[in-house]
């Protein structure tokens, strides 16, 4: 029971809140509270409940009407009389609706009229916007087209590259733009196409005037030298300075549209215009003669374009074949000074222009590109200096060449470029300078010798005197003391080969400047070329003179005091070599000069050109010589000398009369030749094969002969000798005559060998090629046909003594 009393309770509970719920919730969502209702098993008892709850509600319902009937009954009066009211109200609001509609209309109007102008206005507006767009796309284009007449390819490129990425997209879709963007690469290849034929034209430009420019560099650098040769010049601190900073401040520069990269100057010419250059006091910088802006240009707009690769390789390979043509030397470039000069020039323009663009652009050409151009340049300029040098033979040119190439060298080198193999070239040249020196100086030495009257230099006053003396140092102190008019004792040849001597070795010395030698160096050089010419050149153009047809003896007297004071200058030469080398002559290793050798050898020659001539001259004399071989024995009287020998006798002392002049010495060895020769050629003259029989008859006019010759002797023709010296050039010929003429055969026979014989001097075949003749004579005499007992006695001698002079050569000789 409890528990239906329980169930009751909670069934009426759950009817309870179900009916609050109905109460408070939304008519839309009573729906599942009513299906928990009819889902349960009390939907009656709920039934029953609701209706209650419905006839509470009810109550309470009327009880509120009831309450509030007499208000409704009065809100109702008052309703009817508003509806009146509100009909009047109604007929107003209609009137007021009218005339407001009426009024409207305007309103309306004029609301279209507004409506109509907010809409042009922001057509205005959207064509404002549209316009601000488009104007900056025209206005870019219009300058871009202005750009390209006026050439400015640069800025145009920077323009085109602006329009495109910038103002085109912003613009939106126009037709204009459409035909604009289809323009852009035709534009771009228009402008790569007009740089590269300025670019073209700018290396076709500094080809041709490659000269210009290496001049000018040229002509500054030898400025530089001059106005302080003693200070080494920093690569590049002066030469070309100003050029550099005006073109490199021209590619840093901007155009006048304020876009940055465009070089300020827009000129395509590759050759600036620069006149009257020498009327100026500087010489203008070799890149002021050019105008780089074309291949600044160029290279920009490769490099926008994204083709900086294609450029470079197109600039160096233009360049190394411009470098080749450049290199290439005239085939006539030898004969003229002009021609190496324009040879240099194109060169020193060509690296000029190189070293300028390697350090004004960033990679166009690098460091090593140029180090290969100028390796290459180097090995071609030297090649051609080898050859056409070799063709030269005036050393006034081949000074000049040196000179050019020590410009040409130092121009370069203070650019940078290493110049030691011009250097190592020009020490080569010097060789082949000296050479030429040698072959000119041998035509002057030859023309003094052919020019001289060697005969000593008559000197009148004190000014001539001094005259010579400045010429050639003589030191003479006796020759000082004498009066006036007075003689020199060497012929002009020697001042003038002295003065040669001296302008040779000035010559040398003017090739090595500039190279920077050493001192030493140079001095070893002037040295060892001044030994060439003493050794050489005038060694020979001596032995010239001295050997040379129709040189009498007194030129050649004169020949040996010339070089006797020619060697005692030579010291001199040593001084003057030091002194213009600041080389001490007592330096370690220093050449020594071989003047001294030369003019000895010289007088050598000399002196045995007079002993030739000497013995040629009295051979002469020999040759008129007519000995009758079979002339018979005079009975009575005294013989005389033959004729031949008197002249020859006086020919010989005025001869050696002359000869007072010369060492002591040399005169002696004339004498003592003179004599020896004479007595040879007499004894020639009895062995003669052609002569086959001699009669005792002409050996005594033989012996009368050597007599006049002893005598000759006696006298002492040439100071010096000490005795009888001179007489022993005929003592072969005395000790064979007397044997002969007092047939002294007993002593020759018995003191033959021993060193006290009296016939030491006579030789055995001698004497019996003597004795053979003498038996010919006797056997063909057309009084042999007697035999008187006389020529039958001294028959049987001859033959007795032939007899025992076989035996004597056969005992001693085997």
């Amino acid at each position: 029971t409890s528990r239906v009393k329980m169930a009751s309770i909670e069934t009426a509970a759950e009817h309870e809140r179900i009916l609050r719920e109905i109460e408070s919730t939304d008519t839309n969502c009573i729906g599942p509270t009513l299906r928990s209702v009819y889902d349960g098993q009390e939907h009656g008892l709920f039934m029953e409940k609701l209706d209650v709850r419905i006839r509470n509600h009810d109550r309470e319902i009327e009880k509120m009407c009831n309450h509030h009937f007499q208000g409704f009954v009065d809100s109702i009066t008052e309703l009817l009389k508003v509806r009146g009211e509100a009909q009047k109200l109604k007929s107003q609001v209609t009137e007021t609706n009218r005339r407001l509609q009426d009024d409207g209309k305007e309103l309306i109007n004029s609301m279209e009229e507004l409506k109509q102008c907010r809409v042009q206005q922001r057509n205005i507006a959207t064509t404002i916007d549209k316009l601000t767009h488009c104007l900056p796309v025209l206005e870019m284009y219009s300058r871009l087209q202005e750009q390209m007449r006026a050439k400015r390819y640069y800025p145009a490129l920077r323009t085109l590259e602006q329009l495109e990425q910038t103002c085109l997209p912003r613009a939106g879709q126009y037709r204009f733009c459409s035909i604009m963007a289809e323009n852009i690469p035709k534009l771009r290849t228009q402008i790569r196409d007009t740089a590269m034929t300025q670019l073209r034209d700018f290396l076709e430009s500094i080809r041709k005037h490659s000269d210009k420019i290496g001049e000018t560099a040229i002509k500054q650098a030898q400025l530089q030298r001059s106005l302080d040769s003693s200070i080494s010049m920093q690569p590049r601190a002066l030469i070309g300075r100003r050029g550099r900073k005006l073109v490199a401040a021209a590619m840093t520069g901007m155009d006048s549209d304020g876009q940055g990269g465009s070089p300020v100057s827009e000129q395509d010419s590759g050759i600036l215009d620069v006149e009257d250059e020498d009327e100026d006091d500087e010489v203008p910088g070799a890149q002021d003669l050019v105008d780089f802006s074309p291949v600044y240009r160029c290279l920009h707009i490769y490099t926008v374009l994204g083709l900086r690769d294609v450029f470079e390789n197109y600039y160096r390979k233009q360049r190394r074949k411009q470098a080749r043509l450049v290199l290439q030397p005239h085939s006539n470039m030898h004969e003229t000074l002009e021609g190496y000069r324009r040879y240099f020039n194109q060169i020193v323009g060509f690296f000029v222009v190189e070293d300028h663009v390697l350090h004004t652009t960033q990679g166009l050409v690098n460091r090593a590109y140029v180090e290969e151009l100028w390796e290459l340049a180097l090995s071609k300029i030297v090649a051609a200096l080898r050859t056409h040098s070799s063709y030269c033979d005036d050393p006034n040119l081949v000074l000049d060449l040196k000179n050019l190439i020590v410009l040409f060298a130092d121009t370069l080198q203070g650019y940078g470029f290493p110049v030691s193999q011009l250097f190592d070239m020009l020490l080569e040249m010097r060789d082949q300078y000296g050479e030429i020196l040698l072959k000119k100086w041998n035509i002057t030495f030859r023309q003094v010798l052919d020019q001289d009257n060697y005969s000593p230099i008559p000197v009148s006053t004190e000014q001539e005197y001094r005259h010579y003396t400045s010429q050639f140092p003589l030191q003479d102190p006796e020759l000082e003391k004498l009066p006036f008019p007075k003689k020199l004792p060497f012929s002009e040849f020697v001042p003038k080969v002295y003065c040669q001597l001296k302008e040779f070795i000035y010559a040398c010395l003017k090739y090595s400047e500039d190279l920077h030698l050493s001192s030493t160096e140079v001095d070893d050089m002037i040295r060892k070329s001044t030994n060439l010419l003493l050794t050489r050149t005038l060694s020979h153009c001596l032995q010239y003179a001295i050997k040379k047809k129709n040189v009498g003896l007194a030129e050649l007297v004169q020949v040996i005091i010339n070089t006797t004071h020619l060697e005692q200058s030579c010291h001199f030469l040593e001084e003057f070599i030091s002194n213009i080398t600041n080389v001490p002559p007592d330096t370690v290793n220093a050449t020594k000069l071989y003047g001294t050798s030369t003019f000895k050898d010289a007088r050598h020659a000399a002196e045995a050109e007079i002993y030739t001539s000497l013995n040629a001259k009295i051979d002469q004399f020999l040759q008129l010589a007519d000995y009758d071989w079979l002339a018979a024995v005079q009975g009575g009287g005294t013989l005389t000398a033959s004729d031949y020998l008197i002249d020859l006798i006086a020919f010989l002392k005025s001869t050696f009369s002359v000869f007072t002049n010369l060492p002591g010495k040399v005169a002696q060895t004339a004498c003592m030749s003179a004599c020896k020769h004479i007595s040879t050629s007499l004894m020639q003259l009895l062995l003669d094969p052609e002569v086959r029989q001699i009669s005792m008859g002409a050996l005594h006019q033989l012996n009368t002969d050597v007599k006049e010759c002893e005598s000759f002797a006696r006298a002492g023709p040439v100071a010096g000798f000490q005795g009888d010296t001179l007489l022993l050039a005929f003592s072969d010929l005395r000790q064979l005559l007397e044997l002969f003429t007092q047939w002294d055969w007993s002593t020759y026979l018995a003191d033959y060998g021993k060193p006290t014989c009296k016939y030491l001097r006579v030789n055995p075949h001698t004497a019996l090629a003597l004795l053979e003749k003498m038996r010919e004579t006797s056997r063909k005499n057309n009084v042999f046909a007697q035999f008187r007992k006389m020529d039958r006695d001294r028959q049987k001698l001859i033959d007795t003594v032939i007899k025992q002079l076989r035996n004597l050569i056969a005992q001693h000789h085997t």
